[in-house]
């Protein structure tokens, strides 16, 4: 079927808005100051929550820097201006830190709000478009935007305004994550549902574990070995030593390429030594990432000891909710 015509210079006004509002970025960025540095403090020392708060397009963009916030490590909340002026400044607490977005920095709404922020002793980081509103007096730290025209027909839409101010939430949310150490597994226990949550999970959550591992020891026949593969149905048997540690893998590729030599060999004849293996605790994306390197398809979980590794179960790439 055709691509349906267009208009000659539609696909590059849209390359130029891109362009300009990368532009607008790299400007915030290079006016990022100790102003970010103070407001990065104030969250890393707050006992409270954090509370974003704005109205309209700036309410929008509130709303994901508060869950952007809540996802990574640090108690946060939206409060929508219009609302917070009819009875829900009440969740505000001293020990909270205030979030206001507003890009004059002059509505009504905010009035109210910083005076109530202001009784109850709730500091106020600001992002806005004009440094000198009454927004940006009342706060502690003035996250100023630099002053770029909105992109687009008349520059009437908010756009480059949210688009800036959509990343400076994120340079917020992701510093304050990294200063707080936040790691993938804090991450993944938030984040316990959908395919996310699926990759994030430890591996010890879907191992065969118990009687279900495939296991002989380094002595024993090939023939047994086969009947073990068999019976598990992983198509991998682990090798352990005197001392239960893993030394070994079989795997059913290993056994065809070496079918020839015969069944009567013991399993230390046919194993490859000192397998790919992976904690209980590493996540199910390291495990997948351990699969994609090495293109295998099977890995043994193991405990490490002083001695060796102590097999505690085996991870097959199917067992993987989010294999890739």
């Amino acid at each position: 079927m055709d691509a349906p015509a267009t208009e000659p210079g539609v696909l590059q006004f849209g390359r130029d808005i891109l362009h300009d509002e990368a532009r607008a970025l790299d400007a915030l960025a290079d006016s990022l100051g100790e102003d970010f540095e103070r407001a990065i403090a104030m969250v890393l020392d707050m006992s409270g929550k954090l509370i974003v708060s704005g109205l309209g397009k700036s309410g929008h963009i509130g709303r994901k820097i508060a869950a952007t916030f809540a996802s990574t490590g640090t108690t946060a909340t939206f409060l929508h201006l219009a609302e917070a002026i009819h009875g829900d400044m009440g969740i505000a607490a001293k020990g909270d830190v205030a979030l206001l977005v507003s890009q004059s920095g002059t509505t009504a709404e905010l009035e109210a709000v910083i005076d109530h922020f202001s009784a109850v002793g709730i500091p106020i980081i600001a992002i806005t478009g004009n440094p000198r509103s009454m927004l940006a007096e009342a706060s502690a730290a003035v996250l100023a935007l630099p002053h770029w025209p909105e992109v687009g027909p008349e520059a009437v839409a908010p756009t480059t305004s949210t688009t800036m101010t959509l990343a400076l939430g994120d340079a917020l949310a992701m510093t304050v994550m990294r200063q707080k150490g936040f790691t993938r597994t804090d991450f993944g226990r938030l984040h316990p549902g959908g395919s996310l949550g699926a990759r994030l999970k430890p591996v010890r959550r879907v191992m065969h574990g118990g009687e279900a591992m495939p296991l002989t020891h380094c002595d024993i026949s090939m023939h047994k070995v086969v009947v073990e593969m068999t019976k598990k149905r992983l198509g991998v048997v682990g090798v352990t030593n005197d001392q239960g540690h893993l030394v070994g893998i079989i795997t059913d590729g290993d056994l065809r390429r070496n079918i020839e030599r015969g069944l009567d060999l013991p399993a230390s004849e046919y194993m490859t030594a000192n397998p790919k293996t992976v904690g209980p605790d590493a996540l199910i994306d390291e495990a997948l990432t351990l699969f994609e390197e090495h293109r295998i398809t099977v890995l043994f979980v193991v405990e490490s000891e002083e001695s060796g590794n102590r097999p505690l179960g085996v991870l097959h790439i199917h067992d993987c909710p989010a294999a890739r």
